[in-house]
């Protein structure tokens, strides 16, 4: 197909030529919105997946014109939508598949998906170009929100999601009005609704706890500002949008670049791609590390979390044995939860949050106990481990609980390395009952452990159906049958959720 420049500045960009975009046209809804900063306005949004539609209706909450873009043509458009008919705008419109430039360069918001490159739609064009905002979800979903709502941002390759959830928890069991999401599945931007869509005095949000993911930082933000920020942990994911390692470091860093309130930075020890990566950022907050001091330390054997943090005027214990989540791992993200919380200067004190920690419950598919079947066996669903990182942590978890452990899906490439890196799982794989491998990868996850030495029986099934059949043969009483992939699920499965799901049901069939 040909391609036709279009100019933009003094910058000439292609575009596909392609016949006319499917587009629907401009709506008027009746008002209901008692803020209107935007009125008059016109705000682009690219990517209209969960983050791009919430990021849509915010706008025109805000009283924005809003166009929504996609270059998927089989989207449902907006206007069709039904969470769209409660918000007030001047008007709306879609447009899905190829679009015309001057729907971009004629807005004066151009709000930017977590899951679009900049690379596409001329964006890193109109970062560059003078007087243009362009801004994340993220950052557009801050600058709604009161300031008098305090940030707690968690990233990392791996836990974002249960230190997230276990925070919220423990806000939400000292009964602070608290909202839990990001990209943990809800947008912040539907927080941001809330407040821009009710009278004052019934928006009671009191802390946003954010689970942020990479992608969502390849915009530097400038309204989301955390008091608290937390980078779990860092190891090789994500290459087809970061290249390199530092890279990666250095987006997942950004959560530094803003900071306020009590400025508390949590940051795991010892990593050589976090160490540089925050180095531009060490003057502008309270930094405290995950596994040593200032910051916190876990004696596992003992179940004690300790903590000191100076600074913050944080010192003390936390007890962990009354823990119900599955997996040593939880420890951790249950102290990193406390003291995130602690330092958010709220009223709750790691004293007070011992009273929580039996009540902690991990999200979906996170080591998640969905079955005992009559035959006493428990069946584990961690199909959110989606690499070898967070199934070694996992499996680390299990010492001590024999188990049937579910390899397999589609394997992550590792750039750069020779093997994708399952020799790691040898040493946390010993004393268990047998390996399964299945799936696109479950050859080379096979023929990698067995090179490495692997010391038990290891399987190979053909799919995620194959496996759990096989696995029930050679599970005993006692044992548990664990689906911990440490690969994605897209060779069989929409997503790791719908992964999870299918083994619950196989299970919930014995």
């Amino acid at each position: 197909m040909e391609l036709l420049p279009l100019n933009y500045g003094n910058k000439t960009l292609p575009l596909k030529s392609t016949p006319s975009p499917k587009i629907t046209c401009f709506r008027t809804i009746r008002a209901c919105s008692p803020r209107q900063d935007l009125k008059g306005r016109t705000v682009a949004v690219i990517g209209l997946g969960i983050s791009g539609k919430a990021a849509a209706r915010l706008a025109l909450a805000r009283g924005a014109s809003v166009v929504g873009i996609d270059q998927d043509e089989s989207l449902s458009s907006l206007e069709h939508d039904p969470s769209f008919m409660a918000l007030n705008s001047t008007g709306f419109k879609t447009v899905l598949g190829n679009f015309d430039w001057n729907l971009l360069k004629d807005a004066d918001v151009v709000v930017v998906s977590p899951g679009v490159p900049l690379e596409k739609y001329g964006l890193s064009y109109l970062l560059q170009s003078q007087g243009k905002q362009v801004m994340s979800e993220l950052d557009f979903a801050a600058e709604a929100l009161p300031k008098s709502v305090k940030i707690l941002a968690v990233t990392g390759t791996n836990g974002k999601s249960t230190t997230v959830t276990f925070a919220g928890q423990m806000l939400n069991h000292f009964g602070i009005d608290t909202f839990v999401g990001g990209n943990l599945g809800t947008s912040l931007s539907e927080a941001a609704i809330q407040h821009v869509t009710l009278p004052a005095q019934e928006c009671k949000l009191k802390v946003a706890v954010v689970e942020v993911s990479s992608y969502q930082m390849a915009i530097p933000c400038v309204y989301f500002r955390p008091s608290v920020s937390v980078v779990l942990n860092l190891t090789p994911d994500h290459f087809e949008r970061h290249k390199t390692m530092l890279d990666y470091a250095e987006h997942k860093c950004r959560l530094f670049s803003h900071m306020t309130n009590a400025k508390l930075g949590l940051l795991s020890f010892g990593n050589q791609h976090l160490d540089e990566a925050v180095k531009k950022y060490w003057n502008k907050f309270n930094p405290a590390w995950i596994g040593a001091f200032p910051g916190l330390e876990i004696d596992t054997e003992a179940k004690i979390a300790t903590f000191k943090v100076p600074d913050i005027g944080i010192e003390s214990q936390l007890q962990l044995g009354s823990m119900r989540a599955m997996g040593k791992h939880n420890y951790f993200n249950a102290a990193v939860a406390a003291l995130s919380v602690a330092g958010l200067d709220v009223g709750v004190h790691i004293e007070d949050i011992n009273s929580t920690i039996e009540k902690l419950r991990p999200p979906p598919h996170r080591m998640q106990v969905v079955h005992k079947d009559i035959h006493g066996v428990t069946w584990v669903d961690d199909s959110k481990a989606t690499n070898v990182e967070a199934t070694y942590a996992g499996l680390m978890g299990l010492k001590g609980q024999k188990s049937v452990i579910l390899l397999g899906g589609l394997a992550k490439v590792l750039v750069g390395q020779a093997s994708n890196g399952f020799e790691e799982l040898i040493e946390p794989l010993t004393g268990h009952r047998c390996v399964i491998t299945f799936g696109a990868s479950g050859t080379m996850i096979h023929q990698e452990l067995s090179d490495n030495g692997l010391d038990i029986p290891c399987i190979q099934a053909t799919n995620l159906k194959d496996a759990v059949e096989q696995a029930r043969k050679m599970a005993k009483h006692g044992d548990a049958i664990v689906l911990s992939p440490a690969c994605a699920s897209f060779d069989e499965f929409r997503n790791f959720e719908h992964r999870g799901m299918v083994f619950r049901e196989l299970a919930l069939s014995s």
